[in-house]
């Protein structure tokens, strides 16, 4: 992987504080680049930040406090980021959940809202100023889990009364939406320097299984590859100068692949970006 895709230019990493996300921005940081880690929690984050400065001191690491559930939270963050006039060229939205049940504070299904809503939203943020780097992307981090989903039911794009019930549908249709997501994105910025990429990172030992019993975490996490293995794909995409001609495309790992037919659909994914930005206007006249 060059260099080149690294040195000076600023990565703003969504839950960079465990798993695939920490493993990312040190990733980056030892290759020259400076790294925004955000995440809900300062106090778990302060040690990501401390070695980053210890190790790689040009990183220039910087903590943007963020609950991608909250979309009061994802707009003061985005939109402080823009204000402070930082430069930008590279949005990982890692940050994600799977098997919890809630609903987030603006009465989404809490998995639908960390997985894509709130990504969808810091990205139509903080892209005026990826438009503005030299070559800008967004990746978005997918699963494998988005063949098993059988439709989007946009009801989930709607506030809720009760506690819904999240389980494995919820995550894969999620990820589904993250793919979706990326090829709009793509479409809408075609002939501009930003391109996107959806990317399965491989099956990880990340924190993305801490809503599963203990016993079961124990156990799946001995047939998945390390939170390094998992970043390796995720910083490849974000960097690597050869693919800067690719866009909204779906990859597991490091090779490009199929995905669910739903999402080879650009009907749907329109669609599905004009739901969200309904949904997200919705909850704020509330």
């Amino acid at each position: 992987m060059s260099s080149s895709g690294f040195a000076g230019r600023t990565f703003f990493v969504t839950g960079a504080n465990s798993g695939i996300g920490k493993a990312a921005v040190e990733a980056l940081a030892a290759g020259g680049g400076k790294v925004v880690l955000a995440s809900r929690s300062a106090e778990k984050t302060r040690p990501v930040l401390d070695a980053i400065r210890s190790r790689w001191p040009s990183a220039e690491p910087r903590f943007v406090q963020i609950d991608m559930a909250d979309l009061d939270s994802v707009k003061r963050a985005g939109e402080q980021y823009i204000a402070e006039g930082q430069p930008l060229d590279v949005l990982i939205n890692n940050a994600g959940v799977a098997g919890t049940e809630g609903v987030s504070p603006d009465g989404f299904d809490i998995t639908y809202a960390t997985n894509h809503i709130g990504p969808f939203l810091l990205t139509n943020i903080l892209l005026p100023r990826i438009q503005e780097s030299e070559q800008g992307r967004v990746v978005n981090v997918s699963s494998v889990a988005n063949k098993t989903a059988k439709a989007i039911d946009w009801s989930t794009l709607e506030r809720k009364t009760g506690t819904p019930k999240s389980g494995f549908p919820a995550y894969a249709a999620t990820k589904l939406m993250n793919i979706l997501h990326a090829r709009e994105l793509a479409r809408r910025l075609a002939g501009t320097r930003v391109t996107t990429y959806a990317v399965h990172p491989g099956a990880v030992a990340s924190n993305i299984w801490r809503a599963l019993p203990g016993p079961l975490q124990w156990g799946l996490k001995l047939f998945l590859i390390s939170n390094e293995k998992g970043a390796a794909p995720v910083v490849y995409f974000a960097t690597d100068p050869a693919l800067a001609a690719v866009s909204g495309r779906y990859y597991e790992r490091f090779k490009e692949t199929a995905p669910n037919p739903l999402a080879e659909d650009p009907a749907l994914a329109r669609e599905l970006w004009n739901r969200t930005e309904a949904a997200i206007a919705a909850a704020w006249r509330r």
